[in-house]
């Protein structure tokens, strides 16, 4: 196997938490363990996402913890369609989408994104973008 990383997303409830990421980015549901779900592993367009219920101490969400020190990166051929989507289901507009051009260390062209943000129901900064040329 390859190695991959795949965030796991805490949230108050990881079965409202599926169907708002159905709704918004077309995920799909690979398994759910406990009724109500407590786990489950989710897929966007083939990348995989894991969500859990809280378990405070341990962990909390960002709607529970007040902040979020973390942002999800979605890339995606429409931005500014998923962006709607994503809105429709009930996320937040954080940034519209616009294209942004950064300056990479030791490469002379700089890096340009086309890039918006939402907030999704349970606190969780995604980023949805590609990359152009």
């Amino acid at each position: 196997m390859a190695t991959h990383i795949s965030p796991m997303l805490a949230v108050s409830d990881p079965d409202g938490a599926i169907d708002f990421y159905q709704r918004a980015f077309g995920a799909e549901v690979r398994w759910r363990i406990g009724e109500p779900t407590q786990v489950a592993g989710l897929t966007i367009a083939g990348a995989e996402l894991f969500l859990a219920r809280e378990n405070p101490p341990k962990t909390r969400g960002p709607d529970v913890a007040g902040h979020t020190t973390v942002r999800i990166e979605l890339f995606v051929d429409r931005p500014e369609d998923v962006q709607e989507q994503a809105v429709a289901a009930g996320a937040r507009e954080a940034n519209a989408v616009q294209t942004h051009s950064h300056n990479i260390v030791g490469q002379a062209s700089p890096m340009r994104m086309l890039q918006g943000g939402v907030v999704d129901p349970f606190g969780h900064h995604w980023l949805i973008g590609k990359f152009v040329e």
